[in-house]
């Protein structure tokens, strides 16, 4: 039987649009299987997808929308969610974290802002381990759960944002990636997630922490879907009014991302990468699933028309530089007003606790290494229009499988996403692609999503989409769903 959910995001819009389906009766879905799906319940465990839902300021928002913002903004109407990292006027953020009190925030974040702007009506704040700075989906509020296997993580630390998408409790969502954030919840829960290139999106350019890592993006179940979210991040305002100023130039090709990733055209050279930066310090095991996502991805890549390579990952220090600018993240922690550093996981815990220890001489050393870092990976993958690697080096993780010692929780994330980083690093944009499934006889049982990544150029967004947008149509994962898409 049809539902709104199994509607596109670009679908449920143009239905709004053209009023097959009203903001609100939108609405009123999500927020029907959200309150089904998503609490814990008699019959087992919720997906956990959201810590906080919003259900009548949703229900205000979606009856006065038409008053508040004009109709031809790219999101209009669609129920969304905030990360529970960024501040919605008059809602407790809650970080993921038992050390802070529970006040509601006096404004806006302007990533929040932004989605505003573009017309999106948000339901709630989606989960997130604390303060982002974990892959672990396993928080002191509850526990998100990976619809594909409940017992399984949707990693992090885009965690709940993933899950709400996947299993049809939203359309379409907006997480944030300083490590992979958006990515490795996507490669889990069989979704396209993008990192655009650092400065792209206006409202959250990547300059705001040391580094520059952290960037906005979204959580598609199509590509298509991804790019008219892109769209609306880099011109919040919509798309008749000039563009914002952004820190990239824009690449070649003219339009919105969304007709790039329509049209699915072109073809490239897409270089196949041989090692990880991580190589040296960790030990990086790669699943016969993720080798075979690989395969599957090059076999459709020379189907459809394009020129395939193999590429060396360049030697150069990564691993500690990383370490180093991950830590010193941590280490303005203790000055938040009212927080608690006796409730901290173990893990921020032990990150606050290093990241307090380093002199600015060796934070200044550590960014040198990794711009350093940056320079020979463009250098390396200069020659290509994109370069694929796995999302993930394993199957999606068992619950608890990180563990309560916060050095080997570190290690572990490292290896378990070992190519997503660097892009962060380097500021250059990457994207998941749901490529294929676990097989019946894998250990870890069969059909659990298995991705790809495909790192673009500088500004590279569109080449990305288009490729992305090929191999949709040839691989059709856009119709695969876990068992929660039809409860």
């Amino acid at each position: 039987m049809f539902e709104l959910h199994h509607l596109s995001a670009q679908d449920l819009w143009d239905w709004i649009r053209r009023g097959e389906v009203t903001a609100r009766e939108a609405v009123d879905h999500y927020l029907a299987r959200i309150a089904r799906l998503d609490p814990a319940g008699a019959d087992g465990p919720g997906l956990g997808a959201f810590v906080t839902v919003t259900a009548e300021s949703a229900r205000d928002r979606a009856d006065h929308l038409g008053e508040r913002v004009p109709t031809s903004r790219p999101l209009w109407g669609l129920p969304a969610g905030d990360k529970d990292l960024y501040d919605r006027a008059g809602v407790v953020t809650r970080n993921g974290t038992a050390s802070l009190p529970e006040r509601a925030a006096p404004a806006d974040h302007p990533l929040v802002a932004a989605a505003d702007a573009a017309g999106s009506i948000s339901l709630g704040k989606t989960a997130s381990p604390e303060f982002g700075m974990s892959s672990s989906s396993e928080t002191r509020f509850g526990t998100t759960r990976n619809p594909y296997d409940t017992q399984r993580a949707p990693g992090g630390s885009s965690s709940g944002a993933a899950v709400a998408v996947a299993a049809g409790l939203l359309p379409a969502a907006i997480g944030t990636d300083g490590g992979g954030s958006v990515r490795i919840p996507a490669a889990a829960t069989g979704l396209v997630g993008l990192k655009p290139s650092r400065g792209r999106v206006p409202a959250m350019p990547g300059r705001s922490g040391v580094g520059g890592l952290s960037v906005a993006g979204p959580l598609t179940r199509s590509v298509a879907d991804a790019g008219m979210l892109l769209d609306a991040l880099v011109r919040p305002t919509g798309l008749d009014e000039p563009e914002p100023y952004a820190l990239v130039t824009p690449d070649v090709g003219d339009g919105p991302f969304t007709a790039a990733a329509v049209r699915g055209e072109g073809r490239f050279v897409v270089g196949v990468l041989e090692g990880s930066p991580w190589d040296d310090t960790v030990d990086v095991i790669v699943d016969p699933a993720a080798r075979s996502a690989v395969e599957t991805a090059v076999r459709a890549l020379g189907e459809v028309g394009h020129g395939v390579e193999d590429v060396r990952m360049p030697r150069a220090p990564y691993a500690e530089a990383f370490r180093v600018a991950w830590e010193s993240s941590a280490a303005r922690l203790p000055t938040v007003p009212g927080i608690d550093l006796a409730q901290l996981t173990p893990l921020v815990a032990w990150l606050v606790e290093r990241g307090q220890r380093l002199t600015g001489t060796r934070v200044l050393d550590a960014m040198t290494a990794l711009d350093a870092f940056s320079v020979a990976l463009i250098r390396a993958f200069d020659r290509f229009d994109a370069v694929l690697t796995p999302t993930l080096a394993l199957t999606p993780r068992p619950l608890g499988w990180y563990g309560d010692d916060p050095e080997e929780d570190f290690r572990r994330q490292c290896a378990y996403s070992p190519w997503t980083s660097m892009a962060n690093v380097s500021g250059l944009p990457a994207i998941t692609l749901p490529v294929g499934v676990t097989a019946d006889d894998h250990p870890d049982g069969g059909e659990l999503p298995m991705g790809v990544q495909l790192i673009g150029r500088p500004g590279g967004e569109r080449v990305l989409l288009a490729i992305g947008a090929q191999l949709e149509r040839r691989l059709r994962w856009q119709r695969r769903h876990p068992a929660a898409w039809t409860a």
